[in-house]
């Protein structure tokens, strides 16, 4: 079999692409994979280390706000969108895939609907509570509709089936020890925050964080693990040290740039603080953790508010928007549900209730269905 991967623009569209590869190549090693996408988005740079051959197709999206300067970026939005159509042609046709999957990403709507003008059996996978505007495009072309929680189906035409299958899920998120990983981590007797707010970091989490280290270090209850974020290196401990507090000495605060031990710190934590962000959000319910989501208004279609509402309805996490955030509230709502370990554990396991661990393969077998049968096999 022959599987084509569509997907672009952030990890939270590549990442999915990435595990159900892996899976595929997993269960079935004769697979032949190719990935396409943007030379010049993040997926040039994660798809080759994930060990995959990549397909440069350049596109870009249009921004919505009119100035001089957006101006010219959709003039050249505009001619690689023209240029597109053949080029995901070319890239079909010289693959020669039984099958072709998008993720999400401007590059998967040209790739997915050339496919389906040559007669290539598609599927498009949404993350997200509100689909974006290409998987909205997408739905009149494709084969199947994937999504990841039930609710995306109020926002897509109706008419047509769509399949929920969750998002896909790291192993290790599943298979992490939390006793383990509370040695490992130095966490104690002490309850464990857990902080981040994206590999870039966010300037209003940051300040925020900053004051919630600041309120509970002198209890000596806390354990706080805090990703500051590229642009949040230089920024946080200048933060920190304004407030007074001497975190190089203190090994329950543990400050870093990025976590690149996502499995052992979720295991760890008993409550989360982070955007909500689709695949957080699966990470977060997989591994049944409490948390207060504070949602990014600068996505599209502001589909974190949407996703972290799906949790809230359910009691299964606290959301606060960004235009609400300050440290003050942050270290309130924090310090409640830290005083109230009942509801703090209610929280987890209802969020552990909304789990689709089994999502790697139920997006596999929905692949198979029709690649398997398109090959003949």
């Amino acid at each position: 079999m022959r599987i084509l991967f569509a997907c672009g623009g952030t990890a939270g569209h590549i990442n999915p692409a990435l595990a159900v590869a892996n899976t595929i190549q997993k269960e079935l090693p004769d697979t032949k994979i190719l990935f396409a996408g943007n030379p010049e988005g993040m997926e040039a740079r994660l798809v080759p280390k994930a060990g995959y051959p990549f397909a440069p197709i350049e596109i870009q999206g249009f921004q919505r706000r009119l100035n001089w300067r957006n101006i010219k970026y959709n003039t050249k939005s505009a001619l690689y969108l023209l240029g597109a159509s053949s080029k995901a042609r070319d890239i079909i046709e010289d693959f020669s895939p039984d099958l072709v999957m998008g993720t999400g990403g401007y590059v998967s709507g040209p790739i997915l609907r050339a496919a389906a003008k040559l007669g290539v059996k598609t599927i498009t996978h949404e993350q997200n509570a509100f689909p974006g505007v290409t998987t909205k495009l997408l739905t009149r072309y494709v084969d199947k509709v994937l999504l990841a929680v039930a609710e995306a189906k109020d926002h897509l035409p109706a008419g047509r089936e769509y399949i929920v299958t969750g998002n896909p899920i790291r192993q290790e998120i599943l298979l992490a020890d939390r006793g383990k990983a509370r040695e490992e981590l130095g966490v104690g007797g002490r309850l464990c925050l857990l902080s981040f707010g994206g590999s870039l970091g966010a300037r209003r989490i940051n300040e925020a964080i900053a004051d919630v280290v600041a309120h509970f270090v002198a209890t000596g209850r806390i354990h706080h693990i805090h990703a500051t974020g590229q642009y949040g290196t230089e920024l946080f401990p200048e933060l920190l040290l304004k407030r007074g507090i001497a975190w190089r000495d203190n090994p329950h605060i543990d400050i870093r740039e990025y976590i690149d031990n996502m499995p052992q710190c979720l295991a760890a934590a008993d409550l989360v603080i982070c955007r909500a962000g689709a695949l957080s959000i699966s990470e977060l319910q997989a591994a049944g953790r409490p948390s207060i989501l504070i949602p990014s208004p600068n996505v599209a279609e502001n589909h974190q508010f949407h996703n972290a509402m799906v949790l809230a309805s359910k009691n299964a996490a606290v959301v606060i928007e960004e235009k609400d955030l300050t440290g003050k509230r942050l270290c309130k709502v924090v310090r409640e549900l830290t005083a109230d370990p009942q509801e703090l554990e209610n929280i987890g396991r209802n969020a552990a209730s909304l789990a689709i661990i089994d999502a790697n393969e139920r997006i596999c077998a929905e692949v198979y269905s029709l690649g398997i049968k398109n090959n003949g096999i």
